[in-house]
C-alpha cells in the first residue's frame, strides 16, 4: 500500500490580524463553543460578526454585525436556534444534524440571506462543531475513551471511521489507527497568542475573553480590497482554546491570500499557508487548492465541495474557500477612489 505524501508538521501561527487597509473591508466572524453540564451532553455555540469598512480617509464605518445562538446535541443536532437580525424561517433549522444536512438546509430555509454574516455563521456550524470537542483533549488525559463512551465518536465521518475523509486522513496515513479512527494520541497542536492586533484594537468585533476552561472558538477573517479592477483578498483562519496552563492552543491555522477579477467573478491566482495543522499529511490540501484558480467565486459554496472532495481537499481550508461566495456582494461595499 502506498502512504500519503507527508510533510513537515505546520506549527507556526502568523499571529495577530495584520492592520487594516485604507479603502478595504474587513469581515470578521467567531464560533464560541462551552458545555455547561460537561463532555458528552448539550452544549452551546455563539457565533458573532461584524463587516467593517475603513475608509480612503476618515474612521471606520460599521456595516452590518450578526449574532446566533444555537444549543446543539452531543451529536451535533439543533435543538435550539435564535439569530440576530431574526429570520421567519430560521425555526426550520431545528432538528438538523450539522454536515452536509445543515447545509442544504440552511440554503433551503434562509438562501435569501446568502451574503450576510447570519448566514456565514450559520452555514460554518458544520465546521466549528466537528472541531470544537477538540478542546478536551487538552483538559484530559483519556479524550478517546470520553468519546467512545459518549457515542460521540461515531458523528464523525463514516461512523467514526475517517478514512479517505480528506487528506491528512487518506488510507495508510499517520493520522489514522488500524481500524481507521483518528490517532488523537499522535496529533500536533500549537500554542497561539492572541488575534487582535495591538496596533489595530478595532480589527476584530468584540469577542469575550475565554476562561481557563474547555471552550473552543472558531474565528475567521476577511480582508478585501480593490486594485484597478481586481479584487485582493487576504484571508485568515484558526480553531483554537484556552489550556490548563491559562494560554490558548490552536490545532488549525491557515492564511490565504487571493486576486478575482471583479467583473467576472473568476479566481485569478490562490496561495495557501498552512500555520497550524494536527497531522503530517494535512498540508497536502494547500497545494491542491490550486484547482479552484479559474473558477467563478459566486460559485464557491458548492463548487469547492465538488472539486477538493475527498482526500484532494481538507474540511477547513475548503470552509475558508467556500467563504469566498460572500466576496463580490462584501465588493460592493468598497469605496471608489473617487469616494
Amino acid at each position: 500500500m502506498n502512504a500519503p505524501q507527508q510533510f513537515r508538521i505546520a506549527r507556526q501561527s502568523a499571529g495577530p490580524a495584520p492592520l487594516r487597509r485604507p479603502g478595504s473591508v474587513r469581515r470578521t466572524t467567531s464560533i464560541d463553543s462551552e458545555w455547561p453540564t460537561g463532555f458528552g451532553e448539550s452544549w452551546r455555540l455563539i457565533g458573532r460578526g461584524r463587516d467593517l469598512l475603513t475608509p480612503l480617509s476618515g474612521d471606520p464605518v460599521e456595516l452590518a454585525t450578526g449574532e446566533i445562538h444555537i444549543l446543539a446535541s452531543s451529536k451535533r443536532e439543533i435543538l435550539e436556534l435564535s439569530a440576530i437580525p431574526d429570520h421567519p424561517h430560521l425555526a426550520e433549522m431545528i432538528g438538523v444534524r450539522a454536515g452536509g444536512a445543515s447545509r442544504h438546509a440552511l440554503v433551503a430555509a434562509l438562501g435569501d440571506m446568502r451574503g450576510s454574516l447570519t448566514f456565514q455563521l450559520l452555514d460554518d456550524f458544520a465546521g466549528a462543531s466537528l472541531v470544537a470537542s477538540w478542546i478536551w483533549s487538552r483538559w484530559t488525559g483519556d479524550w478517546q475513551h470520553m468519546l467512545r463512551r459518549t457515542g460521540m465518536q461515531s458523528t464523525v465521518g463514516n461512523k467514526g471511521k475517517m478514512i479517505d475523509i480528506c487528506t491528512g486522513f487518506a488510507k495508510g496515513a499517520s493520522s489514522l489507527t488500524d481500524d481507521g479512527r483518528v490517532d488523537h494520541e499522535g496529533q500536533s497542536a500549537t500554542e497561539v497568542g492572541s488575534l487582535v492586533n495591538p496596533g489595530d484594537l478595532a480589527g476584530w468585533h468584540a469577542m469575550p475573553v475565554q476562561e481557563r476552561r474547555p471552550q473552543a472558538r472558531r474565528a475567521r477573517r476577511i480582508d478585501l480590497w480593490r486594485v484597478k479592477d481586481v479584487l485582493k483578498v487576504d484571508a485568515g483562519f484558526q480553531d483554537s482554546g484556552p489550556n490548563p496552563q491559562g494560554k490558548r492552543t490552536a490545532i488549525h491555522e491557515y492564511r490565504v491570500h487571493a486576486d478575482i477579477d471583479e467583473a467576472s467573478g473568476t479566481l485569478l491566482s490562490l496561495q495557501v499557508w498552512p500555520h497550524i495543522l494536527p497531522f503530517r499529511e494535512c498540508p497536502g490540501a494547500a497545494t491542491n487548492a490550486a484547482r479552484m484558480v479559474g473558477l467563478n467565486v459566486n460559485q464557491f459554496r458548492q463548487s469547492v465541495l465538488d472539486t477538493l472532495a475527498g482526500t484532494h481537499g481538507c474540511t477547513h481550508l475548503n470552509d475558508v474557500l467556500r467563504s469566498f461566495a460572500d466576496l463580490p456582494s462584501l465588493a460592493k461595499l468598497l469605496p471608489k477612489e473617487d469616494d
